[in-house]
């Protein structure tokens, strides 16, 4: 058990390092982000809402979450070089900052994603977001605001990407509802007509 423990620090270590720091932020937002898609899918199945486990789904959830745990991974980096300390204040700041910047930018990237790999054209995408962003950016202000004050107060930079992706899991299972919700899809199509 002690020779666990001391292999359990030492990759810990090793994989929280500045030389691997991006590699185990962007392998915890990939896993982290197919993880929310398969608790989703299978309450899907669970309600009958869905036939299937749709595993092209959950990979293009989980690439998605590769492009956004790039961009978070630097987005902490630039904010708290920027922004050094943790008074209450610089904290507020940070969070209003990540609100009204990072969010939008963290949502365009999920959706630019998707589409790339669904091969949507420019105008589907577009009209996707259009549908779905408010959604989803509404959702960001209640989920986010309380879990960054947490984040940009207690934690190290080196720690932000795994504590924004363990909260994320929960916000990521509404993700993938909202993304693949075709009751939206629907409504859609019959205003179009």
């Amino acid at each position: 058990m002690i020779r666990l423990v001391q292999w359990f620090r030492t990759v810990t270590k090793t994989a929280f390092s500045k030389k691997y720091l991006l590699l185990t932020n962007v392998a915890i937002s990939v896993s982290l982000s197919g993880v929310g898609d398969i608790i989703e899918q299978h309450y899907e199945i669970y309600t009958d809402q869905l036939a299937a486990w749709d595993r092209q789904r959950t990979r293009n959830m989980s690439i998605s979450g590769m492009t956004v745990g790039v961009f978070c991974h630097s987005w902490y980096n630039f904010m708290d070089r920027r922004f050094p300390g943790r008074t209450v204040g610089l904290v507020l700041k940070k969070v209003l900052i990540d609100q009204t910047v990072a969010s939008p930018i963290v949502i365009f990237l999920f959706f630019a994603t998707l589409a790339v790999l669904k091969r949507s054209s420019w105008e589907e995408m577009r009209h996707e977001v259009r549908e779905k962003f408010i959604r989803l950016y509404t959702a960001e202000w209640v989920v986010w605001p309380p879990a960054q004050i947490v984040n940009f107060y207690f934690l190290p930079t080196k720690y932000r990407v795994l504590y924004d992706n363990t909260i994320s899991l929960g916000y990521d299972v509404y993700t993938s509802y909202v993304i693949n919700d075709e009751g939206a899809r629907n409504e859609l199509a019959i205003g179009d007509s």
